[in-house]
């Protein structure tokens, strides 16, 4: 029975697994919205990609990444932030790339 209602309590708690989210508030009369980061506006029910990799809407912005959190002792990660992206790579060679073994996010 107590696993059961751990079980309840911790699928209440689903929606704070992605920590790359945040939400904004709306209201009826706003026709546009403002980037957060970038401080540009957007039409209600657009959509864009700012340049802290987010990818946005009115509503939300999330990363647009995943990030590794798991590779190989003599690799190393580096974000790509033209292609929003972390690349990895050995340490002593940046064109052999590494095997990622987890990662979180997108």
């Amino acid at each position: 029975m107590k696993c059961l209602a751990l079980a309840l309590v911790l699928c209440t708690q689903l929606h704070l697994i992605h920590g790359g989210c945040y939400g904004k508030k709306l209201t009826l009369d706003m026709i546009q919205c403002q980037d957060f980061v970038d401080k540009t506006w957007h039409p209600i029910g657009s959509s864009w990609r700012n340049s802290a990799c987010q990818d946005c809407n009115c509503e939300r912005c999330c990363d647009a990444f995943s990030t590794p959190r798991s590779f190989p002792d003599d690799c190393m990660m580096e974000f790509d932030k033209e292609e929003c992206e972390y690349k990895v790579f050995k340490k002593n060679d940046r064109t052999q790339p590494c095997q990622i073994f987890k990662a979180v996010g997108k």
